[in-house]
């Protein structure tokens, strides 16, 4: 079966439909990809520490080596205060960039093109962390939404803004990897279909369906760094929110 719309590639298919009292549990490609990413993190870690060793072999220190990253990154954006939420960081990092790989596979199901797994992803988060917020500061949070300094005449109009660029903030992280993961796998689509028809008409396009094959060579590469990207991007941005609950201003 060939894909004709650019988009059908994100239609979510229900692979084992189950519903209980008018409630939809079906177990989507959107929710198998999901569980495969998280068995695959699991399977890989697993693998790297078993017989752990002082010189490590390649896949312990490949393991050792994203342990590293994510800890640097958080540490260098929280500090110490940080290291409590390490296992959560290390585990969204890992769990977006493997959704965003397997979605470079063909026929596979890219699970961050859909702005609901995104969206609640991101909500989730935002929630989290001014519960932190509030945890830390009590009241005091409500200080972040004053710059420190301003005047007092300017107060309501700042916190107006200030609330509206901190709520923005659920939204412009889902926004963000939805947009980048969905754009690109539409573009490859298209620029694939697009070879494909110039080499059914024959004749001199059987020779020039070679361009956009090799443009979609060339974005595919593209498309492997941006998934990797959009990964610490949202990690990093994460790292700074929570660094604002923390430490406020």
């Amino acid at each position: 079966m060939f894909i004709i719309s650019p988009l059908e590639q994100f239609q979510i298919i229900a692979l084992i439909p189950i519903q209980v009292f008018y409630v939809d549990y079906s177990v989507t490609n959107s929710s198998l990809f999901m569980i495969l990413a998280a068995f695959l993190i699991i399977y890989f870690f697993q693998n790297a520490i078993k017989n752990a060793k002082i010189i490590p072999r390649r896949q312990q220190a490949f393991a050792e080596m994203i342990y590293e990253f994510v800890y640097n990154l958080l540490y260098e954006n929280v500090g110490e205060k940080g290291n409590r939420y390490f296992p959560f960081m290390i585990t969204l990092f890992l769990f977006i960039l493997v959704c965003n790989l397997l979605g470079m596979i063909p026929y596979s199901f890219t699970v961050t093109s859909h702005i609901i797994v995104t969206f609640f992803l991101s909500l989730s988060i935002f929630i989290g962390i001014t519960i932190i917020g509030f945890v830390h500061h009590g009241i005091h949070f409500f200080s972040f939404f004053l710059p420190p300094g301003a005047p007092i005449a300017l107060a309501p109009f700042l916190v107006v803004i200030e609330l509206i660029s901190y709520v923005s903030r659920a939204f412009s992280l889902a926004i963000r990897l939805f947009a980048n993961m969905m754009s690109g796998h539409s573009l490859l689509k298209i620029l694939a279909g697009f070879s494909w028809t110039m080499l059914s008409i024959g004749g001199i396009f059987y020779v020039l369906h070679l361009i956009p094959l090799i443009i979609v060579f060339l974005i595919t590469g593209l498309e492997i760094g941006i998934a990797a990207l959009q990964a610490y991007v949202f990690t990093v941005l994460v790292c700074i929110y929570l660094n604002d609950s923390i430490n406020l201003h």
